[in-house]
């Protein structure tokens, strides 16, 4: 587990020494098979870096390949060409320094809440006698305490989002690939949790990148947000989003130059028909 940083230096930027990405898109094309065998092509020449520590979303139309990019930087999927690296490597040489997160929670249902994520920390390779104090501190963190034994079904969608956040860090990876994490919470759970990710993100520090629907959310969380066009997806806007952290979403959210920078990236979408 890397140290906790100082708040005053949380500006999305890498640090000095970090000459390479965390991660590394380059002129990434992707294509899948139509209903007749004919290859579709979902994304087009996508070139993209995230510097280390630094929290990325992407937004985009319907189909546009937004959770296309994360399949394949986490190993799921193969491009038609380009490249995608982490630390300069080859995505498949790092797949054990990438951690998923889906918008379902994925949860065992059989499983209590700190069984699920203890699952996290043994595919982490934790040694046996640390691992009961590593869930227990992450039960802790993540605000369950009198929950841990709680079966999924007996959570809240919020605590069980939690939960799948848990198994996430006990996993220990150095990136957070999250594909519309809080898309099926109702709006005030949402924004509740966006306040619970960006606490996690400025404890630990990991490179994130997240893909969701909400132009609000995305400006809110993130350091930078990149726009993609309609399928195929490509780079269409890349924006640098400059509030100081920590932010306070109620009152970043009447700021005059988020309700500016939320109206660009609106602009720039293009919600065309799929």
């Amino acid at each position: 587990m890397t140290k906790p940083v100082n708040p005053q230096k949380l500006d999305g930027h890498a640090s000095s020494g970090h000459d390479v990405p965390k991660i590394s898109l380059r002129n990434l094309s992707v294509t899948y098979p139509s209903g007749d065998g004919t290859p579709v092509k979902v994304v087009q020449d996508v070139s993209l870096d995230v510097s280390p520590g630094q929290f990325v979303s992407i937004v985009g139309p319907s189909g546009c390949g937004k959770s296309t990019l994360l399949r394949v930087l986490s190993g799921l999927l193969e491009p038609a060409s380009g490249t995608a690296l982490v630390d300069g490597n080859p995505v498949t040489h790092a797949k054990d320094r990438v951690g998923f997160m889906f918008q379902r929670d994925t949860l065992l249902p059989w499983a209590s809440a700190e069984e699920n994520i203890l699952v996290g920390a043994e595919l982490a390779r934790i040694p046996p006698q640390y691992i009961a104090e590593r869930v227990k501190s992450l039960i802790g963190f993540l605000r369950l305490a009198g929950f841990e034994k709680n079966l999924p079904h007996q959570l809240s969608g919020g605590m069980r989002q939690r939960v799948a956040l848990g198994r996430l860090l006990a996993y220990e990876p150095e990136i957070f690939l999250m594909d519309e994490p809080f898309g099926a919470l109702d709006s005030q759970t949402k924004s509740a949790m966006g306040r619970e990710l960006l606490r996690i993100w400025t404890e630990h520090r990991r490179s994130v990148l997240f893909v969701t629907h909400d132009i609000e959310e995305a400006v809110t969380l993130s350091d930078r947000v990149v726009v993609l066009s309609a399928r195929p997806g490509r780079v269409k806007l890349d924006v640098n989003v400059d509030f100081e952290r920590p932010r306070d979403p109620k009152v970043l959210r009447k700021d005059i130059r988020f309700i500016e920078m939320v109206d660009r990236i609106w602009s720039a979408l293009d919600l065309q028909p799929i």
